[in-house]
């Protein structure tokens, strides 16, 4: 049974989706930057996929040096203020904290991190500057995490860059595809906007890609082009009924979800099948959301679920009821889905199998996919010499360089989905790919 009622005002819809990772006050900011030990060869610093100098920009909170602290970590993280708060730091800086092997909280770094960034976004601390031009031209295809700091490292070094985004508002999985309860869409609008201020980013937006036409005219007008296009909608699972209404995916629910918050209604019943740390966010947002009974379907056991223990478990502490062992087999209803038809299943040697006649259906008002997206493959099909692996994921060199020179990729068209800090390193260092490979093919 959900822990939550639904939430018919602003106040109640914020009560529910409550911060996970609230804003620190200056007082318990000095006071857990004092824990800092300032390790040598920092185990948390190899944790960041950014490489974040975590001691650094703590001794800076420390020492009142807020605007120190901020440029520190948006040298290596363009998107700071966001992995501070969406980042898996349990899994990442945090887990790698010493404090861990003694029994001691870990610092909490990700809180931190947003303290300092938070301060200088409504400080308007003027940080970076863009580079002087120097009269080369980057198209940038998708506004996501990878398309920005990529876009940002462009900047800085002279570059003119254009963001083509296909959606009305820019962002990409940040604003569209994360769980409120994780970021409002104040914080990342606040901190876009703080970027483009200071290094003046062009979007495009309501301008998808999507012909050979238009490919062939980005090639002729740009030296570059970033491809930072995710890995699109959610796939269909081919069940029969499928189509009916009430069956929606994970991120598309998500993304509903955020745009229109509290009058968002769902029902009484709701089951998500799946069990990946989207999963988890559609299961615990429809509980929030005030759905009586929210049931979260996987065909295998608790611990092949590829969802991080801790999503898991904030899930569980909604309400949220698990099903484990459940294939499903079909959407039942008519017009309207009622319900999923289940089949139990059991590992044979190693392989999934189906238990004969064990048939179950579990009833519904809404039905939500959150078992992967499909690529983008109708754009990326369209480009000549573009090599795909046996995944459709983007194959890039070193450089995050595709097989068409022209282009480089990032973010989870490449790695497949991962986490926003990936996807932030992968662009600034196709930004840094490009401006080599742009001088070297110069020389």
């Amino acid at each position: 049974m959900s822990e939550y009622k639904k939430p018919n005002t602003t106040e109640e819809f914020e009560k529910n989706f409550s911060q996970k990772k609230p804003l620190m006050n200056p007082t318990e900011a000095y006071f857990e930057s004092s824990r800092c030990l300032t390790c040598y060869d920092a185990p948390c610093i190899q944790a960041c996929p950014t490489g974040i100098d975590i001691p650094l920009f703590i001794k800076q909170i420390q020492t009142k040096n807020l605007t120190g602290s901020a440029r520190t970590i948006y040298s290596s993280n363009w998107l700071g203020n966001a992995c501070g708060t969406i980042c898996p730091t349990g899994v990442l800086c945090e887990g790698a904290c010493v404090y861990n092997h003694q029994d001691v909280p870990p610092i909490q770094i990700g809180r931190l991190q947003n303290y300092a960034t938070s301060m200088a976004i409504k400080q308007e601390k003027r940080l970076f500057t863009a580079g002087q031009d120097n009269g080369r031209k980057v198209a940038i295809i998708g506004s996501g995490p990878a398309g920005i700091a990529c876009a940002c490292e462009l900047r800085t070094m002279g570059y003119s860059v254009d963001i083509y985004e296909a959606k009305s508002k820019p962002s990409g999985l940040t604003l569209h595809g994360i769980a409120a309860y994780k970021i409002t869409n104040e914080e990342v609008t606040e901190e876009l906007d703080f970027l483009t201020n200071q290094l003046g980013l062009n979007f495009i937006c309501n301008h998808a890609i999507e012909s050979k036409e238009q490919l062939l005219s980005l090639e002729s007008t740009y030296d570059a082009i970033f491809l930072g296009v995710g890995i699109g909608p959610t796939r269909s699972l081919a069940l029969e009924g499928e189509e009916k209404e009430n069956v929606v995916g994970a991120v598309e629910f998500i993304e509903e979800l955020r745009e229109k918050q509290e009058s968002m209604s769902i029902g009484k019943k709701v089951v998500v099948i799946g069990g990946g740390n989207t999963a988890m966010d559609a299961a615990s947002q429809s509980a929030r959301l005030g759905a009586e009974k929210v049931t979260l379907a996987y065909r295998r056991d608790k611990e092949s679920m590829g969802a991080y223990d801790f999503e898991y478990k904030l899930a569980i502490s909604a309400g949220v009821d698990s099903l484990f062992r459940a294939q499903p087999v079909a959407i039942v209803g008519d017009e309207k889905a009622t319900g999923v038809e289940f089949v139990q299943t059991e590992s044979i040697d190693g392989k999934l199998g189906y238990k004969a006649d064990s048939e179950f259906i579990v009833e519904a008002d809404l039905i939500i996919k959150a078992t992967g997206q499909a690529k983008c493959l109708p754009l990326l099909n369209l480009i000549d010499q573009l090599d795909l692996d046996q995944r459709n994921k983007i194959i890039v060199n070193e450089n995050f360089q595709c097989t068409n020179p022209q282009y480089f990729a990032g973010g989870d068209a490449v790695n497949g989905g991962a986490e926003v800090v990936n996807a932030a390193f992968e662009g600034k260092q196709a930004a840094l790919g490009i401006e080599a490979w742009l001088n070297n093919k110069q020389s």
